[in-house]
């Protein structure tokens, strides 16, 4: 059970092998299904919130009795912003731990024979170094406004660590960087910064504005990968992988938030004018994770930025904006 043991587990040789995408209707979980869909797969088992509760353990348990999946991906999570985590911090905390651990202890008890495990870049300290490496977990505090859905996730990967170390079980865990692409969040109160700037841009341009106005001065760097490069990261650690360690899913290039403000304004075609407030506050000022670890298994990002951003603002104009 090495760190980086390459005991293929077949996942890529039977297309009719049961999988269970938990959380299939996200953003991340969407983009999975796509990508398993494209590649021939056709046992996908996938169940909306309504149809199962996964914070309900005998529910969950008589799901894995009824289905028996051989492969599992956890996607499912109560996700939100830095307001939705301050506000309701018991969701966060009791409802992410409930459908880890039910899912998890249900996927070994009914044989399951892997499972993946998503988490987020916050997991990290607030102070962690730049590139974030896996090992700078649990060396520092968090960053306090998400804590408790980092506090979540951080338990769901030593879950999945317990769980190999005690019974030699295939559970792994990815932590991936900012994502973006189909299916996200552009509500214009508690979305991120990616798609707030599109749904800003683009209202701007509908609107025949004159400016749009960004917060800070533009100097912090972020990275960002496309949600279908995640899903293709994802087939690849299932079928690659398996190891003790969670491992980084990034696409190690960063940019500027100016810079990204400019390539969304280009890409939606807004005319208009960009200005910086430099009186609001930037954030902090480098955010990049060290994804160096899967790409020496021999994964890489295939979508540019440039791509990524026009195909979003093609869903987003078709699914969003025309509803």
């Amino acid at each position: 059970m090495g760190d980086h043991a390459h005991d293929s587990s077949d996942f890529l040789t039977d297309k009719s092998a049961k999988i269970f995408v938990a959380g299939h209707r996200g953003l991340v979980g969407s983009a999975i299904v796509r990508k398993l869909q494209s590649l021939g797969f056709t046992n996908l088992v996938l169940r909306s919130h309504s149809e199962l509760d996964l914070t309900r353990q005998s529910d969950v348990d008589s799901f894995f009795a009824a289905e028996k999946p051989r492969f599992v991906i956890l996607v499912a999570a109560k996700v939100g912003g830095i307001h939705a985590n301050n506000t309701y911090p018991a969701d966060f905390i009791a409802i992410n731990l409930q459908i880890q651990t039910n899912v998890i202890d249900s996927s070994f008890r009914h044989g399951v024979k892997k499972l993946l495990f998503l988490g987020s870049s916050c997991i990290y300290p607030k102070l962690a170094p730049q590139p974030i490496p896996e090992n700078a977990l649990l060396t520092g505090p968090l960053e306090p406004t998400n804590e408790w859905y980092a506090i979540a996730k951080i338990a769901g990967i030593k879950m999945c660590q317990a769980y190999r170390i005690q019974y030699g079980w295939d559970a792994i865990s990815g932590m991936p960087t900012n994502l973006y692409g189909p299916n996200d969040n552009f509500h214009p109160e508690n979305s991120h910064v990616l798609p707030a700037l599109m749904r800003r841009f683009h209202e701007a341009k509908v609107n025949k504005a004159k400016q749009v106005v960004v917060w800070g001065t533009g100097s912090p760097l972020r990275e960002f990968l496309h949600v279908d490069d995640l899903a293709d990261a994802v087939v690849f650690l299932m079928d690659k992988y398996s190891g003790l360690e969670h491992l980084n899913v990034g696409s190690g290039k960063e940019v500027t938030i100016k810079d990204l403000a400019e390539l969304v304004k280009e890409v939606v075609g807004f005319e208009g004018d960009l200005l910086w407030d430099t009186s609001k506050p930037d954030g902090t000022p480098r955010k990049l994770m060290d994804s160096s670890k899967l790409l020496g298994l021999g994964w890489t990002p295939k979508i540019s930025l440039k791509d990524g951003l026009f195909d979003t603002y093609k869903w987003y104009v078709e699914n969003v904006v025309e509803q």
